[in-house]
């Protein structure tokens, strides 16, 4: 008989979702823009503190297709950003006509390296992309230094970062734009979901009629205007009540839900560092605040990886490996380039893996997930 799997992730219930459906369902407005995203995006609002304001969406992918649109790229302009990152960071700029310029990042943390990016700018380059891997803050002082000196603008892909902070400061408050994400996979999900977050307050007006379809709808509907016109290009980029109902009961425990991820990742790192010779452990900056996304492990070859991905399953336990970088593969190659050779980024694509990690994963599931993952490092 195959023992039980300890999964890698398993998103969960946590307040009230299901009440707060019943009640968008029973209303005559099911459809995006109602009381729950409002209230949804005001939460997201208070949370940033800083005064940017939040558009909820239907993915972190709608949320970076309209930051891409809010960039105002042309064909052949060029976006710098890591190569270890989901395909989605690069897509969404790709759809604009603009080139991925793939850099290097940091081994310590996996998030992208200021001394690449400077390093790859061109004349043709619009835009930096900060990917906050694992919910781990990329260094923004460099990265905000470097794009007010180039007149770039920066966009936090905060995909994996919601309640982390860096040197204080709630990651996706930084750069001129940043996107979330609530998919199924995140700490805080409605299934699929995203939100853009706008800090440049330049950007708001037209982000706001990008996130209407390209209408000045919400004008209207604040009796702005006497009636809206479609003014831009845009998209139906809004979730349906429904979405945004599950997603709020979801924020109203996100201290909750962080403060558990906390402590199983706090567990993993206690444990495993004195195995840092045999396996790389993360070693975030002390000014970062985590959020508990992800714990990883990078092993030191893919033959290596593969076989304790093996070794853990056959002890029912699921320790998947993470993205194949993009300049890599086929996509990447033909719409991007890679600004040089990027050794860091090859080595956590062959080599790194993730440990179940969820609110709901037992105290005796932890210690099995260590217990087991000690064994294989011990016999490598």
């Amino acid at each position: 008989m195959n023992k039980p799997l300890i999964s890698f992730n398993r998103p969960g219930i946590v307040g009230r979702e299901l009440e707060y459906i019943e009640q968008a369902l029973r209303t005559d407005h099911r459809h995006g823009g109602g009381s729950f995203t409002g209230r949804c995006q005001a939460w997201l609002e208070g949370w940033l503190v800083g005064g940017g304001r939040a558009f909820l969406t239907q993915s972190c992918t709608a949320a970076l297709e309209m930051a891409a649109l809010l960039t105002g790229l042309k064909d052949g302009d060029e976006v710098i950003m890591p190569s270890y990152t989901f395909v989605s960071t690069a897509n969404a700029f790709v759809l604009r006509g603009a080139v991925p310029v793939f850099v290097d990042i940091d081994p310590a943390t996996q998030t992208i390296c200021p001394a690449a990016v400077e390093q790859a700018i061109t004349p043709k380059t619009r835009a930096i992309v900060a990917v906050h891997y694992a919910g781990f803050g990329c260094d923004m002082d460099a990265l905000c230094a470097i794009a007010s000196r180039n007149r770039l603008i920066l966009i936090e892909d905060a995909a994996q970062a919601i309640m982390a902070r860096k040197a204080g400061r709630p990651l996706g408050s930084f750069g001129a734009l940043a996107a979330f994400s609530f998919h199924d996979s995140k700490n805080i999900s409605s299934g699929e979901g995203g939100a853009l977050i706008v800090n440049d307050p330049k950007l708001a007006e037209r982000a706001e009629i990008l996130w209407e379809k390209g209408t000045n709808r919400s004008q209207f509907l604040r009796s702005e205007v006497d009636k809206y016109n479609w003014m831009d290009v845009g998209s139906s980029f809004l979730p349906s009540e429904v979405t945004a109902a599950f997603l709020l009961a979801q924020l109203e425990k996100a201290e909750e839900i962080t403060a558990a991820r906390r402590e199983i990742w706090a567990l993993y790192q206690r444990e495993l560092t004195p195995f840092n010779t045999i396996a790389r452990v993360p070693a975030p900056a002390s000014d970062c605040h985590l959020n508990g996304h992800i714990y990883y492990l990078v092993l030191p070859d893919r033959n290596r990886r593969d076989a304790f991905i093996a070794g853990m399953r056959a002890e029912g336990i699921s320790t998947p490996f993470h993205y194949v970088p993009l300049h890599s593969s086929p996509a990447g190659k033909r719409f991007g380039r890679a600004a040089a050779n990027l050794p860091f980024t090859d080595f956590a694509g062959d080599g790194l893996i993730r440990l179940p990690l969820f609110p709901a994963l037992s105290e005796r599931d932890t210690t099995t997930v260590v217990n087991s993952t000690i064994k294989m490092l011990e016999n490598m």
